[in-house]
């Protein structure tokens, strides 16, 4: 039975984000397959026991919440450390940024594989000091892990051409959607396929103020969705920028995964604005809920839509787009039948579970038949 250890989030169950969601399907399929799986959470995560349906869990102290951001390198710190007492098989660690600065703190009779996660010294909300100590964060991680998972085919080429070193494609991964409910439409006061949106964080690598400039742009006056926490500094500016534009809602985060689904699988279009990153969780989401998806054209989206999108990459696009697409044609349906039929065949969860634990079954045996070769 191989014990293996999941650090680098917050916890599950989920109640987060990304990260959180994969932890959470990888213990629970894992230990359907009879690993020993073990969950590395945030002390102040509302789940508080040590077991949760079958996966244990350690709380760790996690200061982020009383001294800020760098509260999260204690956490990770933390939870080596306590790595270090126990008894374990594998280390997944799940991205890089705040932990691979202790990466010489795992012991060696560990097997640690880490997934990359996305260019994050490439994130225009960092300053140039944060941007260039991400550089170096990402540097450590590929020289301390024994092995590298890479959830994009462009982040895997990455890896090759910057360091030369090779990393196990394993995606990330979605259900598909196949239960929509109108009701979810009525707090919002929304018409099925009378309004347009985007999900993302508000922050200016993930295109928000080109999408909301076309939006205004277009002159079209359905509503349209922008679903994100706004109470930011960026977001106060966004929501002065378009204050007389009424149809650009901003309606806040919204953390209910079935309303979400309801969201973009009865709106026109959906935009993603994303530019850095693997593959990114939400428009996995989006293409497993029937969305029509209009994304920024760069390699990381197109690895994972390819021809079976509408792509943008300045404001008059945005606007051209909103302006004449209708959802209900038969050839933006074919799209939508494409990028489900990824879902199915490459990014179900259930094939991303086997994948990872191919990958944990090989590294684990190679280790092992290297010491009965030594020995």
């Amino acid at each position: 039975m191989i014990k293996l250890a999941i650090i680098g989030t917050r916890g599950i169950p989920n109640n987060y984000g990304g990260f959180e969601q994969a932890a959470e399907y990888l213990a629970l399929g894992l230990i359907k397959k009879g690993y020993e799986v073990t969950v590395y959470n945030s002390h102040t995560h509302p789940y508080q026991e040590k077991e949760w349906k079958g996966v244990k869990i350690i709380h760790a102290q996690d200061p982020e919440g009383k001294i800020g951001t760098v509260g999260q390198f204690v956490y990770d710190f933390n939870c080596i450390m306590d790595i270090r007492k126990r008894d374990y098989d594998i280390i997944l660690q799940l991205g890089y940024t705040s932990s691979s600065v202790w990466g010489n703190l795992v012991p060696d009779k560990y097997i640690l594989t880490t997934n990359m996660d996305g260019l994050e010294w490439r994130r225009t909300k960092f300053s140039k000091p944060v941007q260039q100590f991400l550089k170096q964060a990402e540097k450590l991680a590929v020289k301390h892990s024994n092995y590298l998972i890479a959830d994009s085919i462009g982040i895997q080429d990455y890896l090759q051409d910057k360091y030369k070193v090779g990393s196990v494609f394993i995606p990330y991964g979605a259900h598909l959607f196949d239960d929509p409910d109108l009701s979810e439409l009525q707090p919002y006061g929304l018409t099925p396929y009378q309004y347009s949106m985007l999900i993302a964080r508000l922050e200016p690598e993930n295109s928000i103020d080109i999408i909301l400039k076309g939006v205004a742009e277009s002159g079209v006056d359905k509503p349209f969705l922008v679903v994100g926490k706004h109470e930011t500094k960026y977001g106060a500016y966004l929501k002065e920028k378009y204050a007389e534009f009424p149809n650009i809602r901003f309606v806040g985060g919204i953390y209910s995964l079935r309303t979400l689904n309801n969201l973009r699988y009865y709106s026109n279009l959906y935009f993603h604005g994303h530019t850095v990153g693997g593959t990114n969780p939400s428009l996995l989401e989006a293409m497993s809920s029937d969305s029509l998806i209009c994304a920024n054209d760069n390699p990381f989206n197109r690895y994972v839509l390819g021809d079976d999108a509408l792509y943008f990459t300045t404001h008059t696009e945005v606007a051209e787009h909103l302006k004449s697409v209708n959802k209900s044609e038969e050839r933006y349906q074919r799209l939508i039948e494409e990028n489900r039929t990824k879902i199915d065949e490459i990014y179900r969860w259930d094939r991303i579970i086997e994948q990872y634990a191919n990958h944990f079954e090989e590294i684990y045996n190679r280790k092992y038949q290297l010491k009965k070769d030594l020995a």
